[in-house]
């Protein structure tokens, strides 16, 4: 009788350890099906035109959060996005409407009363400003500890659109341009790009970067666009640029797109002079506009105004200072509620052309949120006293000025911007991601 229970308690261990491999069988095979499918389904949409099947490849994963988060070193968590506006002087909201750039490779005496004094909004750094991964590090940190006396965190940003415009240190292998990315035609290695753009800034601390470019390089005389398009058509454009925004995104980077409206057939450098653009709204509609149209849908945050003047639209003012291309075009037409930012006022197209603070109020009257200025303490100085002293003598309405405030707050908060320090790098890591995509 024992014999026989022993036999039968053996044949339901058997049995049901069969069923157990049985299982894990079938949930192993259902996996592979799915990641074969998931292969399939970029590849096939790597060989598609149709931006409907090819845009889901990456997406942002931040959260619309609309009050601040219990983060102490970068909001104050008792308060909603319109206490704090209302809590902020008419100095530090002036601040944080302009981003500035720094000197040199170190947090000097201008880069600190920029901070202290004007509470500005952010920095923005070039090659000037790095030596190497350590002074890089020293250099944002400083920044960031310095940035304790305000309320609000920095945005610490940079030009690094792969290709010729990279400002990261010579530890990195060098990315390909986007002219290369769109000779391959494929959204999902525009997307890996993307990330390994993020995972690199997010290393050192920054949390925003220019890029990508959504011009469409259609006139070959460009000086300065070129390489740094995806191409001369909108829809490769368009499918490629979204995915490097995305996978930007991705990484908690907050990705600004340009230069709105196109600076892809202008045949001057905005650098150097003022470019004058032709097009009209209809031509504007059925080219330049599909990638910035697409990238909204796909919930581009922050968009790069342009200063190049399209008389046919606006005869007397350039797209970064024309409350019909700001307010008109993109808010109202093109349902646009981000943050809106202008390229360099130190670029020729400004300074040629306009006294630098002038220039300043009328983008911010335009509907600009963020001005930025990326050379000369001075003009930095002139830029922040000539916005302050516009509302002062009633030019800009303080309401206008609450509306940009609340979108930079909603902005930082829900990128989780922090004063943190970065305490260490690994460049290699992100070198041996940027083979892999490579290869």
């Amino acid at each position: 009788m024992r014999k026989q229970r022993n036999r039968y308690f053996t044949l339901v261990l058997a049995l049901s350890v069969m069923l157990l491999l049985i299982y894990f069988f079938a949930v192993y095979f259902a996996n592979g099906i799915d990641k074969q499918n998931s292969r399939a389904d970029i590849s096939q949409s790597n060989t598609s035109n149709s931006l409907e099947t090819s845009l889901p490849i990456g997406k942002s994963t931040l959260p619309d959060i609309e009050e601040p988060a219990n983060d102490s070193s970068s909001f104050d968590s008792n308060n909603s996005i319109a206490e704090q506006v209302k809590n902020l002087s008419l100095d530090e909201k002036i601040g944080q409407l302009v981003i500035v750039g720094v000197d040199g490779y170190f947090n000097n005496e201008n880069s600190r009363q920029l901070i202290e004094k004007y509470h500005v909004g952010g920095f923005i750094f070039f090659k000037r400003n790095i030596q190497n991964s350590d002074q890089m590090l020293s250099l944002l940190n400083s920044l960031k500890e310095t940035n304790a006396v305000n309320k609000l965190p920095l945005f610490l940003s940079i030009d690094e659109e792969g290709g010729r415009i990279s400002r990261m240190p010579d530890e990195f292998l060098k990315l390909p341009s986007n002219q290369k990315i769109g000779e391959h035609d494929n959204e999902f290695i525009s997307y890996q790009i993307g990330t390994i753009l993020g995972e690199q800034l997010k290393m050192y601390g920054f949390n925003m970067d220019f890029a990508p470019v959504l011009d469409i390089n259609s006139n070959p005389k460009n000086p300065v666009i070129g390489d740094r398009s995806f191409g001369s058509e909108p829809n490769i454009v368009t499918k490629l640029g979204i995915q490097t925004m995305m996978g930007l995104q991705e990484q908690n980077i907050i990705s600004v797109v340009k230069h709105f409206p196109g600076h892809g057939d202008t045949s001057e450098d905005s650098h150097k002079s003022l470019p004058v653009v032709n097009s009209d709204l209809n031509r504007l509609n059925s080219f330049e506009l599909i990638p910035f149209n697409a990238a909204i849908e796909n919930n581009a945050e922050v968009i790069m105004v342009a200063h190049i003047l399209l008389p046919k639209i606006d005869a007397e003012n350039p797209a970064s200072l024309s409350e019909t291309i700001i307010t008109e075009l993109l808010r109202k037409n093109m349902n646009f509620n981000g943050v809106v930012i202008t390229d360099d006022f130190t670029m020729g197209a400004i300074e040629k052309n306009y006294e630098i603070g002038k220039a300043a109020v009328k983008s911010i009257q335009a509907g600009c949120d963020i001005v930025l200025v990326c050379h000369d303490f001075h003009k930095q100085e002139t830029v922040i006293k000539a916005i302050k002293d516009a509302v002062l003598n009633g030019q800009i309405s303080i309401e206008r000025i609450n509306q940009s405030i609340e979108r930079i707050i909603r902005l930082k908060h829900k990128y989780r911007i922090s004063d943190m320090p970065v305490k260490t790098v690994d460049p290699q890591s992100i070198n041996k991601k940027i083979m892999q995509v490579l290869q």
